[in-house]
């Protein structure tokens, strides 16, 4: 059953607060978080190159996002709005990331897979929250309250660099992955594929065999 609880959190986050969360509880955090994802994962699990000096002793909060910013008449930057991607794609790199930063909660969009928490984030103790929703970049802007600093942003671009923000009530956002490794999504998604047969009751085969065209999920080419 899905907790709706809501919960604030203060960045760095502790293993106290890790521990109380469930799958379902939507999540506010305030405090500082990084972006991070294929460019700057390559760069220091690939490449061998050090975090950037100080933010990991900051937070261990990484989100998974491509933020809109923009720059001031001062130099400094403004963010009006993040948007979270698809955060299964960075499996690969997350052992190595997780043990070179000691993060110990990932945002990003979508979730990822059970296999992945139990593998990759019980060991660490850390937990996955999604943002809720599409079209939330807005949104979730709102929480930004300024840009600490920006690193590799001449050798990534504005997507793949990593930005350290400052946020107050940033969200919503909720938990998929607790600390156990359990899965609002896969949950969810097991109990929802127990119905499909029932969509298939009554009608014929499919006439043609052209991809995807079956009525058997372990025959489904896409």
């Amino acid at each position: 059953m899905v907790n709706l609880k809501t919960v604030h959190l203060t960045t760095p986050v502790s293993d106290e607060d890790l521990a109380d969360l469930e799958p379902g509880n939507i999540v506010y955090l305030s405090g500082v978080i990084y972006t991070g994802r294929e460019g700057v994962y390559q760069r220091v699990v690939g490449e061998g190159h050090p975090p950037p000096e100080g933010v990991m002793d900051l937070t261990n909060v990484n989100f998974h996002c491509s933020p809109a910013a923009s720059v001031n008449d001062d130099g400094s930057y403004t963010i009006g709005a993040v948007t979270a991607t698809a955060s299964f794609r960075f499996a690969k790199w997350m052992k190595d990331w997780f043990q070179i930063s000691g993060t110990k909660m990932i945002i990003g969009k979508g979730g990822m897979s059970k296999s992945d928490y139990e593998k990759l984030f019980v060991p660490q103790g850390a937990v996955y929250l999604s943002t809720v929703g599409y079209g939330t970049g807005a949104l979730l802007g709102r929480g930004i309250t300024k840009v600490r600093d920006v690193h590799w942003l001449d050798d990534l671009g504005i997507a793949q660099a990593m930005w350290v923000i400052e946020v107050e009530n940033f969200g919503p956002l909720i938990v998929d992955g607790d600390i156990h490794g359990n899965s609002l999504f896969d949950a969810n998604n097991r109990e929802i594929a127990k119905g499909f047969a029932k969509l298939y009751e009554g009608l014929k085969k499919p006439a043609l065999s052209r991809y995807g065209e079956t009525d058997d999920r372990s025959d489904e080419l896409i």
